[in-house]
């Protein structure tokens, strides 16, 4: 496929995503994608195949992040597609903000994703999503701990 067609797709794969379309994002990408998400010790980390993972990926994103994503641009070269991008958002958990700038490093082929390779910043997430270790404590015990060091 052109170049020009496989960043449509992107597009229209980052446009289903923002409206939560299923249908669309399905028939976005091949039966056997698949996405890969660096890290550990987070529910989104790992590698996700197919369409079942795909589904079960964003159902667990849904329910472990709010977030807003916003792809800037699109750089392309044959099947390959990367998209810098940024997003906002909170971990629900433990209702802590993030910022994370991205890239994404997407394969299309025969008008379908294939692959797709998250290069985030999992510092940022990780970040968000630890707990805060006072919490068991009192305002007044906090403050004595800390008065302590």
């Amino acid at each position: 496929m052109p170049t020009e067609q496989n960043v449509q797709t992107v597009k229209d794969f980052f446009a289903a995503i923002g409206r939560g379309d299923r249908e669309a994002l399905l028939a976005l990408v091949a039966e056997d994608i698949e996405w890969i998400i660096p890290g550990k010790d987070w529910p989104l980390a790992g590698t996700h195949r197919g369409h079942a993972g795909l589904v079960n990926l964003l159902e667990t994103a849904s329910r472990s992040l709010e977030t807003s994503t916003e792809p800037r641009e699109f750089v392309a070269r044959g099947d390959r597609v990367l998209v810098i991008g940024f997003a906002r958002g909170k971990v629900k958990t433990t209702n802590k903000p993030f910022e994370d700038d991205w890239i994404f490093a997407i394969t299309v082929r025969d008008g379908k994703l294939v692959s797709i390779r998250e290069y985030i910043d999992t510092q940022a997430l990780a970040r968000a999503s630890e707990a805060d270790t006072d919490l068991t404590r009192s305002p007044t015990e906090s403050r004595a701990a800390q008065r302590a060091l």
